[in-house]
């Protein structure tokens, strides 16, 4: 954590911001932004502990009368450094009165259980933790108010106060100006880190006032030496999770979490294309009758599952293995079923699946929509 060891890839940003510490030429606000997965927020809160760690002042000491660095590491590890702010997105949940407007200390309990768990993750993992339904998350006046309040004291630690800022285009009109003014007149010694999804979205005038940092996609071979170092993960699938991935460490690890689901859709694409080719119209009807037992949601997941598969099954004829990405055992599948989706009937295909997938949306008859789409693929599978 203390040396960057969070972040996947970014060797040239870590090594840009470790310059600014070592040159004395921290700005007093940066704006991360960049793709989702990126490691925005990683390389944020890396680089607040690096800040509250190797920039301290050395001939400076803490309330404690000391100026170790060990301390500081001993907090930072629970992120509970008293010179480290967060501000995040909030709902105002049913237990508060009318009047209160959520900060962030209303949800520190959740956030902390989120960030503990690692310095990658998403605006719906932080909803669900916050049992967010319908409510928009947004950033308050009053969470600026609040920041602007802790802000104001003096560093506890003898060196900066860094305030990590997620998500600032989610402030509303009054927390965007109060913030403003917070960057127009920083207090003494303020580090703002801002970690934007969509930096467009934020007040020009904010934006004029941060040195922006353009975080790009990871490497593949970093996500890929990852996934083996940190996942346990065999060399082989390492390389195709970090290819199906593409420079974002989110979908890699969704990769992973949904790797069961998927081998169970590939099970049931597999049942359903052999039935198809035989033309075993009664088995036909018993896939039918399964599948339409799952929950609308999944069968949705499982359509969109069958089109990336005839997608890739299309190009893998082309062999060019640059441009397929599949597992493994979705290409060894591949090896004997690629060729009979082709010119002929690929858009068909396709489009017979966005049919059913649309249907399945407007709640149809599940089992009417999965035999009916069995039925129209025996005559496509087998054009040529």
């Amino acid at each position: 954590m203390m040396n960057f060891n969070s972040v996947i890839g970014q060797t040239t940003t870590i090594q840009r911001l470790k310059s600014l510490v070592e040159e004395d030429r921290v700005p007093h606000a940066i704006l991360f932004s960049g793709p989702e997965g990126a490691g925005k927020m990683a390389l944020a809160m890396d680089f607040a502990c690096y800040l509250l760690t190797e920039g301290k002042p050395k001939d400076e000491t803490s309330m404690f009368g000391d100026n170790d660095t060990s301390r500081d590491e001993a907090m930072l590890r629970k992120w509970e450094h008293p010179d480290l702010h967060f501000s995040y997105p909030t709902i105002k949940s049913a237990a508060m009165s009318s009047e209160h407007q959520p900060i962030s200390t209303d949800y520190i309990k959740e956030w902390r259980e989120l960030i503990l768990q690692g310095s990658y993750f998403t605006m719906e993992q932080w909803m669900k933790l916050m049992k967010a339904t319908t409510q928009q998350a947004i950033i308050t006046g009053a969470e600026a108010d609040e920041l602007s309040r802790k802000l104001a004291l003096k560093s506890s630690q003898g060196g900066f106060k860094v305030a990590i800022i997620w998500r600032p285009e989610r402030m509303n009109l009054t927390s965007a100006n109060k913030f403003l003014k917070l960057l127009e007149e920083p207090p003494s010694g303020t580090i703002f880190l801002l970690v934007s999804e969509a930096p467009e979205a934020l007040l020009e005038t904010i934006r004029s006032r941060t040195q922006r940092i353009d975080v790009k996609r990871i490497d593949n071979a970093a996500i890929e030496q990852a996934l083996v170092e940190q996942r346990g993960i065999d060399e082989e699938m390492a390389h195709r999770i970090a290819r199906l991935a593409n420079g974002n460490w989110l979908k890699a690890l969704e990769t992973m979490d949904v790797d069961n689901e998927n081998k169970s859709f590939l099970a049931q694409f597999q049942t359903l294309m052999r039935l198809v080719y035989l033309r075993n119209l009664k088995e036909l009807k018993t896939w039918s009758d399964t599948v339409s037992g799952y929950g609308r949601e999944k069968q949705r997941r499982m359509l969109a599952y069958f089109m990336q598969q005839v997608r890739e099954n299309f190009i893998y004829n082309f062999r060019q293995p640059d441009l397929i990405y599949m597992t493994l055992e979705e290409e060894q599948f591949a090896k004997n079923f690629a060729r009979f989706i082709n010119e002929a009937n690929v858009i068909e295909i396709n489009e017979l699946l966005e049919r059913a997938y649309r249907d399945i949306h407007q709640n149809a008859n599940a089992k009417i929509v999965f035999y009916d789409l069995a039925l129209k693929m025996i005559v496509l599978i087998l054009r040529k």
